[in-house]
């Protein structure tokens, strides 16, 4: 069996372990669900998103015996699917009966916070907040608008931004090598277009672009969202106020939504693409069924980490190409947060463990026992060469990216309304508009629009 073959298979073997990882809890966690009850008031409840590996789960089982052991305290800790915390969050919320330690990565905090619903966590935050980067400082000093004040309402933990993966080796079949990838923005994705038909005759299957368009996909508007920034749609002006009404902010978004569409319409998406939650445009990827995806997180590079041979010789990571109007791209950051909710019975008892979580030793070791997957919010957990070893190029490009690169945070962070717009994933509705329904980008835009005003105009009663 030749060298190039026995990669395959382990790369295939690789892809089948993650479609496990990402669809199924472990043994542990069912073992807590089934015997721990959820209304033990002398445990602190902790609600975590299930890790993208095994190792990240185990890793938090680990801090969580290593505080209970220092604190004296007992915790059980829970992980669920994002779509999963997120509703039984919610429900919890209502029934008065939360947990009291929150990791969600799809949860809309700035949201919960101005509902009341999240904890002043300054007891946490303040003794640390300048070893902190600003974008983390700012993505967790949120407005109260019960108690009418600004205040930080969540622990940053972790940080990343979209990046731009590719097979290596499918562009040396036909010809081509990175450094033959264009940095301009209309020339870089018709290149890929290129890729795909020279590559079709041996591989019909194969396409040019992992990119989601589906309604439930949170990548869906964060890729939608990184968009408006390069064709420099401001949904906001300077002061903070609504601007889509504005007919080049209309326009803007019409151009950004047929843009999008048109990749789908002919024919350089798979049509499964409609329907992908989160991990799907992974698992097209790993199978090398698309040549090239952006991605949200480094969980495609983590995958490979089995296959360093795969990983070394075949897989490409870049980030976005120059905007169309020359300048270069401005990054979406997303900063990943906990929080102790309002209504939790044990929120002395929260903060001293998120306390215990971000000191830079343990987040670091944490952060890195996940492969590295997002960068810490925590300044000091960086010095450790992990971050910047030229041998793990993924991780050191996103870090380089993160650090040295132009950035902003999602309007969420500043404007809690706009939570809503990605909870209900706009923008994801609008491109099903248009490829499903057939409508125009105009009238999709339209409706998107209607939407968000329907949404800020409600907010602001």
């Amino acid at each position: 069996m030749t060298k190039k073959l026995l990669s395959y298979f382990a790369l295939v073997i690789i892809t089948l372990m993650l479609v496990i990882a990402c669809n199924s809890d472990t043994r542990l966690q069912h073992d807590e669900v089934a015997t721990r009850s959820p209304t033990n008031t002398d445990v602190l409840q902790i609600w975590w998103d299930k890790g993208y590996i095994l190792k990240e789960d185990e890793a938090i089982h680990q801090i969580v015996d290593a505080w209970q052991q220092k604190s004296n305290q007992k915790a059980e800790v829970k992980f669920y699917t994002a779509d999963e915390i997120t509703q039984k969050t919610r429900r919890a919320i209502q029934a008065g009966n939360p947990p009291d330690v929150l990791f969600s990565s799809r949860a809309e905090y700035p949201l919960l916070a101005w509902q009341g619903k999240l904890a002043d966590v300054s007891s946490v935050v303040e003794p640390v907040e300048q070893l902190y980067t600003t974008t983390s400082r700012t993505a967790a000093y949120l407005y109260n608008n019960v108690e009418e004040k600004r205040s930080y309402y969540s622990v940053p933990l972790h940080q990343g931004t979209i990046h731009i993966f590719y097979w290596q080796d499918l562009l040396n079949r036909v010809g081509k090598d990175t450094k033959d990838i264009p940095q301009d923005w209309d020339k870089f994705w018709e290149f890929w277009k290129t890729i795909q038909l020279q590559l079709q005759p041996e591989q019909p299957d194969i396409y040019a672009l992992g990119i989601p368009y589906s309604q439930e996909a949170s990548d869906t508007y964060y890729l939608f969202e990184q968009i408006l920034e390069a064709y420099n749609v401001a949904i906001f002006d300077d002061l903070g106020n609504l601007q889509i009404d504005k007919e080049n902010v209309r326009q803007g978004i019409v151009d950004c939504l047929e843009w999008y569409a048109d990749f789908y319409e002919r024919g350089y998406i798979p049509s499964s693409a409609l329907n992908w939650l989160d991990p799907d445009n992974n698992r097209e990827f790993l199978n090398r069924k698309v040549v090239m995806t952006p991605n949200p997180t480094l969980s495609i590079a983590i995958a490979l980490n089995e296959n360093r041979e795969v990983s070394a010789n075949n897989l490409g990571m870049m980030e976005f190409p120059n905007k169309p109007d020359g300048n270069p791209i401005r990054h979406l950051v997303s900063v990943r947060q906990a929080v102790v909710l309002a209504d939790a019975k044990n929120q002395k008892t929260a903060q001293d463990f998120l306390t215990f979580l971000i000191q830079p030793e343990v987040i670091g070791n944490y952060l890195k026992s996940a492969g590295g997957r997002y960068l810490p919010a925590i300044k000091a957990a960086r010095q450790d060469s992990f971050w910047t070893n030229p041998q793990n190029l993924p991780v050191a490009t996103a870090t380089k990216t993160l650090t040295q690169s132009a950035t902003r945070l999602f309007y969420s962070a500043r404007y809690p309304a706009y939570s809503l717009v990605l909870e209900q994933n706009i923008w994801g509705q609008a491109l099903n508009s248009i490829v499903v329904d057939k409508i125009s980008p105009e009238q999709a835009a339209d409706e998107a629009i209607a939407q968000i005003k329907q949404i800020f105009a409600e907010w602001e009663r």
